[in-house]
């Protein structure tokens, strides 16, 4: 069990190599009913089936993409974004183009990554513009960029379109910057879903992922594990959309999620709930 394990879990531990501080447990990723965890002692597994319940909460910082999308935010607002995602070990910070520069300025050399939206949150932007958008957001310091998915296309079953979408956007932000797809899920059947995560497989993206938080409904546990069997181990799969508490990201990490997409990270790392739509 340890070799899926490690796979499901790969991206995460090159990204933050290091161990927690003294006295916490991360729990990294979980798969087939085991988890990763790892504390002072290292990296080890175990089944859920022997886990009790009360040995949590378990550290998912190193999962959380410390999120602010919303129309009203300030700089001031990114600032402090910024400055919680430093002291708490969060992935990233995820924020609107705009403010992507700052975000930059402020992280810079830092363990944390700048993540951006592009097409958001309707993917209906031109498949020209859409990649254009995301290769001006790397040069003004993104290391991430989750798109929406071309909701309307896929709904028409207009297939080569989004396969276009994908690969224009995979050729604008080659690698190493990450590239997420945002499915949308609540606007898609189940067939939907598994076909849009087959092409971003194909179009070698770096992750699925659920929601915007801007439409009729979030994350769900049955989308994550759809999403996690349809790409397997080679994509990361991100669950966002109203994820207020650690209950909920904990059950959705263990559905399959490798990232949360939260807005409340730190009311969850700390065991509390938050408002919100993302």
């Amino acid at each position: 069990m340890l070799d899926p394990l490690l796979a499901h879990t790969a991206e995460i531990r090159a990204r933050v190599p290091d161990g927690p501080k003294p006295g916490t447990t991360q729990l990294l990723g979980c798969t087939e009913g085991y988890g990763l965890f790892r504390d002072a002692r290292g990296l080890h597994h175990r089944a859920f089936r022997q886990v009790d319940a009360s040995e949590g909460p378990w550290d998912l910082s190193p999962l959380i993409d410390h999120t602010l999308l919303k129309a009203e935010a300030t700089g001031a607002q990114v600032e402090t974004l910024c400055a919680e995602a430093l002291t708490y070990g969060f992935a990233s910070v995820c924020v609107n183009p705009l403010w992507v520069p700052l975000a930059a300025s402020l992280l810079k050399g830092g363990p944390v990554r700048v993540c951006t939206v592009v097409g958001f949150p309707l993917g209906a932007s031109g498949l020209a513009a859409k990649a254009r958008e995301a290769e001006l957001a790397l040069e003004d310091g993104a290391q991430e960029v989750d798109m929406v998915l071309a909701i309307g296309a896929a709904k028409g079953g207009a297939w080569d379109t989004v396969r276009r979408d994908l690969a224009a956007l995979r050729a604008a932000v080659p690698r190493p910057a990450v590239l997420k797809v945002i499915l949308e899920t609540c606007l898609l059947d189940d067939g939907e879903k598994v076909r849009a995560c087959e092409l971003a497989r194909e179009a070698g993206l770096d992750f699925v992922k659920t929601s915007t938080g801007f439409s009729t409904g979030g994350a769900t546990e049955a989308d994550v594990t759809l999403m996690r069997r349809t790409v397997g181990p080679a994509l990361g799969v991100k669950a966002s959309g109203g994820i207020r508490t650690y209950e909920t990201a904990l059950q959705m990490v263990l559905a399959g999620a490798t990232r949360l997409g939260l807005s409340a990270s730190v009311a969850v790392v700390r065991g509390g709930s938050g408002a919100g739509p993302y």
